[in-house]
């Protein structure tokens, strides 16, 4: 099984950006973890700053993985191209967040990309891409 997690602009700050909403746990060793704890899965890794970037691999990986974990970030609220692309793939897309967008900014409460994911995980912290993961695993 191959998965990978696409994250979107300012989560390489992970761990030091803003810690009491997304903790202090970088995402480079939580991912490492996650690799330890899935070795059954080629679990693969990808984050830009870049909308078009994220784009780019929606469509690079949207034909070939078993499943996407996509982490747009803000780009999440504003993106049509994005919601576009995960329309655009076949490999299903979980949509994760690390808090939880509808106790925060109306504006937070929005999705781009929702319509086309089989699914929205958000508010575990870090956990939610493990969430993301273990459904792809269960097959659900």
């Amino acid at each position: 099984m191959k998965i990978i997690i696409i994250n979107g602009p300012n989560l390489n700050l992970l761990g030091k950006r803003e810690t009491a909403i997304y903790g202090s746990k970088s995402f480079d060793d939580f991912f490492v973890e996650m690799q330890f704890k899935y070795k059954e899965i080629e679990l693969t890794f990808f984050q830009s700053n870049i909308e078009g970037e994220l784009i780019d691999k929606l469509q690079e990986v949207g034909y070939s993985f078993d499943g996407i974990v996509l982490n747009a970030a803000a780009y999440t609220h504003t993106s049509v191209g994005i919601g576009d692309a995960v329309k655009a793939i076949e490999t299903p897309v979980v949509e994760v967040h690390i808090s939880n967008t509808f106790s925060r900014e109306d504006y937070r409460h929005i999705s781009y990309i929702a319509p086309n994911a089989i699914g929205v995980i958000a508010g575990f912290g870090l956990q939610s891409y493990e969430l993301a993961i273990q459904s792809f695993v269960s097959g659900k």
